[in-house]
């Protein structure tokens, strides 16, 4: 049996000990003390990936074809922040055929497209792995709300208004195996009409650290979607 890690214990923390009674209206406050303690262990496990080194693979689809498709591998300095290094060189599709002009109006919308992926992807690090600040935002603000999707099973914490005005983020877990079963995110970039879902699947390491195996990207007005896949964890020398 693997050994829950730090960040899906916790979620199991929140419906053991906090007590809420779930309802459609009402739901117990959560004490300070019981946030600080879900932060810490926000942090610790963050703490634990920062020992491994991985391969992040991001896939671009336009209107359901494969556009680019890039590699990198990604680690921890010694600042907490994530490094990335390029692995070979990003695979694209075909030069466009035709004249000039053509050529010109599909390099023009190539590069329209790629600066809005930029932002997005972007965007998802702004949301996975969720932040012990954004649960305490949410927490002061009468924004985080707990829910049972299946009774002595499944539960749901949502967040609202964490990153911009209007999104949502929902987390659901296992609390009989105390893991994390995924995350998923309503938001936006510049637009509140252009909408973005993000679809956040979790997995577990050997050694119970967590982490974000697959994260789909779905900008429906955009035909855009991106998949960013992290694979091959290995302890860091």
């Amino acid at each position: 049996m693997k050994k829950p890690s730090n960040l899906s214990r916790v979620f199991g923390l929140v419906v053991l000990t906090m007590g809420f009674a779930i309802g459609a209206n009402a739901q117990e406050p959560a004490s300070q003390e019981r946030i600080a303690a879900f932060k810490k262990t926000l942090q610790q496990s963050q703490a634990q990936l920062r020992s491994y080194e991985w391969i992040e693979t991001t896939t671009v689809m336009l209107k359901g074809e494969v556009k680019s498709q890039k590699q990198n591998r990604c680690y921890y300095d010694a600042n907490g922040k994530v490094q990335k290094v390029a692995i070979g060189s990003p695979s694209a599709s075909a030069q466009p055929s035709g004249g000039r002009l053509k050529r010109r109006i599909v390099a023009k919308k190539t590069e329209e497209m790629t600066q809005y992926m930029k932002d997005a992807v972007e965007l998802i690090h702004r949301y996975v792995p969720p932040q012990p600040e954004m649960i305490q935002f949410a927490k002061d603000n009468g924004k985080a709300k707990y829910g049972v999707m299946e009774p002595n099973k499944v539960i749901q914490l949502s967040l609202n208004d964490i990153v911009k005005t209007g999104d949502l983020m929902s987390a659901t877990v296992d609390i009989q195996s105390n893991s994390i079963l995924g995350i998923d995110v309503s938001t936006y970039l510049e637009d509140a009409q252009d909408g973005i879902k993000l679809a956040v699947v979790f997995k577990r390491l050997p050694d119970g650290t967590s982490y974000s195996g697959q994260t789909t990207l779905d900008a429906r007005s955009k035909d855009i979607k991106v998949v960013v896949e992290n694979s091959g964890h290995r302890k860091l020398n």
